[in-house]
């Protein structure tokens, strides 16, 4: 009785890697819905608003002197350790390795480049976005402040907005960006808020961000993750392009020269191949012809005049003339050699 073999678990990996990736039908793409839109326009104006508020040196410029000279890090120096490690959270490159490890396998799963290609657009806006603020503003940190109560904007500083701050609130909500349940996103929102509430706030503790250094890290990061479905259809375009050029790699990857004509595919060269030839009752007559790729035609062989001779006893004759010098003391065979003369070996 025949019974089908079980699949080991090394076999569904192979199973799944064999697979050629598609678009899974179940995964929901958000949309830029109106509820969504109003929220970035919300986010913008907050956003505009703290920038006016330092730019103005209002209350919010001297409140930050005000945390600055209490020094958190000295009123609970026992947390410290533990937040210098916390930090990292919001650095962007350990945190975008983990990430996009975590995406990686995502993207492997579901046969899909979108959750890849996802995370380098929400960066590469960050990186633009968020760079080019910081060195428009030029605003310098707590500990390189010259003026005390002023905004120190425009000093060649590149702290304002945060970008530990901003970094966390992107490279954490993208998880609840790409979930694939509501249930799963609202947990993910959930903890990537408070992720990037800690960074923040750690950085006001361990005095290298003023406190509207990191409200407007916030703002720059939420923007980014309320942008990102105007971003969807290029991140489409994107992972159709790229399995384009995947599919024309493999195909002249694996093409393969065309045989010669008459030739059949998979014969050794130098054996002997059938060739019709019609005759007058056009049979198939077989004739013996060697194939020699490569190989110039040879040209026309002088033979030595006079009856056959033992290979032992042939002269090699050329165009030019024998090679071999004469022997005298050799005499000639006759042409008639007698039938009991032993022939010599190879003949």
């Amino acid at each position: 009785m025949r019974t089908e073999r079980n699949l080991t678990r090394l076999d569904r990996v192979f199973a799944r890697l064999d697979r050629e990736p598609e678009r899974p039908a179940h995964i929901d793409v958000p949309k830029m819905s109106r509820h969504r839109v109003v929220l970035f326009g919300a986010t913008l104006a907050f956003y505009v608003a703290i920038v006016w508020a330092v730019a103005i040196t209002s209350w919010l410029v001297r409140f930050d002197w005000q945390v600055m000279f209490f020094r958190p890090y000295q009123q609970w120096p026992e947390i410290h350790a533990f937040l210098d490690y916390y930090v990292v959270l919001g650095q962007r490159g350990p945190t975008a390795v983990m990430v996009a490890a975590w995406l990686g396998w995502r993207s492997w799963r579901q046969h899909t480049l979108r959750p890849l290609l996802t995370l380098g657009a929400s960066l590469l806006l960050l990186n633009i976005t968020v760079g080019a603020a910081k060195l428009g503003m030029g605003r310098l940190g707590p500990h390189y402040a010259i003026t005390i109560g002023s905004n120190e904007m425009g000093l060649g500083g590149d702290i304002f907005p945060s970008g530990h701050t901003a970094n966390a609130v992107v490279t954490w909500g993208i998880l609840a960006y790409l979930a694939s349940t509501p249930g799963a996103r609202r947990w993910l929102s959930a903890l990537s808020a408070v992720t990037s509430l800690g960074v923040g706030l750690t950085t006001v503790y361990l005095g290298t961000h003023w406190l509207s250094d990191v409200l407007l890290g916030w703002a720059a990061g939420l923007l980014i993750l309320l942008a990102l479905p105007w971003c969807e259809p290029l991140i489409a375009r994107a992972e159709t392009a790229i399995f384009t050029l995947r599919d024309v790699w493999r195909s002249r990857r694996g093409r393969t020269a065309p045989a010669p004509a008459g030739v059949p595919v998979g014969a050794p060269v130098g054996a002997p191949v059938l060739v019709k030839q019609h005759g007058p009752a056009d049979d198939e007559v077989p004739a013996r012809e060697t194939v020699a790729a490569g190989r110039s035609p040879r040209g026309p062989v002088h033979l030595a005049s006079g009856p056959h001779l033992a290979r032992s006893e042939r002269t090699p004759v050329t165009p030019a003339g024998s090679r071999r010098p004469p022997h005298a003391d050799r005499a000639a065979r006759s042409a008639t050699t007698t039938a009991s003369a032993r022939p010599a070996a190879g003949g």
